[in-house]
C-alpha cells in the first residue's frame, strides 16, 4: 500500500475544479437542443420504446393546445410552443414566483425509415403524448428456383 502525503492545496484545487464543472453544467448554453439559454424552460419528457412504437410523453401544463407545434424534418422531431402568463395572476405583488413562462423547444432524433405520416399526438391533462410507429421489419422472402 502506497502512502500519499496529504496536501491541502491539492484538495482545494480538486474542489475548485468540481465547482467549475458544476457552474459550466448549469450555466452553459450547450445541450441536446440548440438555442438553450440559462433559465429557459425545458419541459421534461419520458421516451418509451414499446417494440411497435416509440412514445414520447412531454409535460407541458398550462400550455394551450393551439400553442404547441410538432414538426418532423430530416428525421428530427421538434416540439415547440409557448406558455404565457395568466393575465389575472399579475394583479398583486408577487411574494414568490417559481413557474417558468415563455417559449420552449425540444428536439429528438428519430430512427431512419419512420413513417412520418403515421405519427399521432394527443394532449390530455397537460401531458402531450406523441406516438411514433416503427416501420414493419422486412420479412424474409423465399425465391423459387426453376429447374430446367
Amino acid at each position: 500500500m502506497t502512502i500519499i502525503k496529504w496536501s491541502p492545496a491539492r484538495e482545494i484545487a480538486s474542489l475548485q475544479q468540481g465547482i467549475n464543472r458544476l457552474f459550466e453544467d448549469v450555466f452553459s448554453q450547450s445541450g441536446d437542443d440548440a438555442g438553450d439559454a440559462m433559465g429557459a424552460w425545458r419541459p421534461p419528457v419520458d421516451i418509451i420504446d414499446t417494440g411497435k412504437a416509440i412514445i414520447i410523453y412531454a409535460e407541458i401544463p398550462g400550455v394551450d393546445k393551439a400553442a404547441v407545434t410538432i414538426e418532423v424534418k430530416d428525421n428530427v422531431l421538434s416540439i415547440s410552443g409557448e406558455r404565457t402568463v395568466d393575465p389575472g395572476a399579475g394583479k398583486g405583488s408577487y411574494m414568490r414566483s417559481e413557474r417558468v413562462f415563455g417559449k420552449f423547444q425540444r428536439s429528438f432524433a428519430l430512427p431512419a425509415m419512420i413513417p412520418t405520416e403515421k405519427i399521432a399526438a394527443r394532449f390530455k391533462h397537460g401531458v402531450l403524448k406523441i406516438t411514433i410507429p416503427k416501420p414493419e421489419a422486412e420479412r424474409p422472402r423465399q425465391v423459387s428456383i426453376k429447374v430446367e
